[in-house]
């Protein structure tokens, strides 16, 4: 399984790549921002889940998440999103906008393994 995770923190593409490693899933490619994520999907159209940041330079999570549901291509495509936004308000936006779950960080390589595996519906 291809994973994409987009983060501008290298440190917590790192967590986030070790913890799915531990999972069993050792294939994911990874990008520091909106726009190259972007970029690696459309080279990468095999990818098979997106985990990605909201706040990011070039650009954000939410904007790629609009722009990733806009295509039909990925229209299907799971993401979840990791961020420090956890009001209510920004975890409404981001279910409205496609995710199919949300991560507040910090969190604990648990967390993670749980909300993936809800998404994968292996949970």
């Amino acid at each position: 399984m291809k994973l994409l995770v987009v983060d501008d923190s290298s440190t917590m593409r790192r967590i986030i790549i070790s913890t799915l490693s531990r999972l069993g899933y050792e294939d994911v490619l990874e990008a520091e921002d909106g726009a190259k994520g972007w970029d690696i999907l459309n080279d990468n159209p095999d990818v098979e889940m997106l985990i990605t940041d909201w706040n990011m330079p070039e650009m954000d999570g939410l904007t790629l998440v609009k722009k990733v549901r806009k295509d039909a291509r990925f229209v299907h495509l799971p993401i979840i999103m990791i961020t420090t936004e956890g009001g209510k308000l920004e975890v409404i936006a981001a279910l409205k906008a496609g995710v199919n779950n949300y991560i507040v960080k910090p969190f604990t390589p648990q967390v993670l393994k749980e909300k993936f595996m809800a998404v994968l519906g292996t949970a």
